[in-house]
């Protein structure tokens, strides 16, 4: 079997009851659910899934310079869960019924200040298939210093107070190391364009391509 087309579940899985527990920000559901297993019996079971809209990130990267644009902002979840609260991320944002790529031209120049034309999707993730919805799109554009336009922060009527970090490549990776960068989305981001961009090997795949 090939894994990567794996059959689909469509009709493996009878839904049976759908309660929406909140609908303030998103949308939080409990859906009870007959599902078919592996040795063909059927079991019921429930989960709550947390609605919030597909997304899409982005790294900013000056592969003269060696250099990445990153986010510094405050979240609140990590927060109650230990973590200072300070998060260094990627610049990202939900979709809207926007395009992934219309929308994230339009986030990474409202959260960094730097406006770029041409983006380039790698792949897309569910970063958290066990109870949310969103699926992420993941961009990479270059910049320059010419493509500063604005001096970034984000939305202040959504509460956004985004500081914008130019570090190189090197320092964001031995952030990785050191636990100075801890987001999923921004780690993945990361990772791939220190194989794909940065290293002699990448540039050298890219080329073929």
């Amino acid at each position: 079997m090939n894994f990567v087309q794996a059959p689909s579940m469509k009709d493996r899985v009878r839904i049976k009851k759908v309660e929406t527990l909140s609908d303030d920000w998103y949308v939080l559901k409990k859906t009870t659910f007959d599902l078919q297993r592996s040795d063909g019996t059927w079991q019921q079971q429930s989960r709550e899934t947390y609605d919030r809209g597909n997304g899409a990130t982005i790294l900013l990267y000056n592969l003269e310079r060696r250099t990445v644009v990153l986010t510094r902002q405050f979240r609140f979840p990590v927060f109650v869960n230990g973590h200072p609260g300070l998060l260094i991320e990627t610049a990202a944002g939900l979709l809207d019924k926007a395009s992934p790529e219309e929308r994230i031209k339009a986030e990474v120049e409202e959260e960094t200040g730097y406006r770029v034309e041409h983006v380039r999707k790698i792949f897309e993730a569910f970063m958290s298939p066990g109870s949310v919805t969103e699926k992420l799109y993941f961009f990479l554009a270059e910049y320059d210093s010419g493509s500063r336009v604005t001096v970034g922060g984000g939305n202040f009527v959504e509460g956004e107070d985004i500081e914008v970090l130019e570090l190189s490549i090197e320092d964001a990776m031995g952030g990785i190391e050191r636990g100075e960068i801890a987001d999923g989305k921004t780690i993945m981001l990361l990772q791939y364009a220190f194989i794909h961009v940065f290293s002699e090997k990448g540039r050298v795949v890219e080329a073929v391509c």
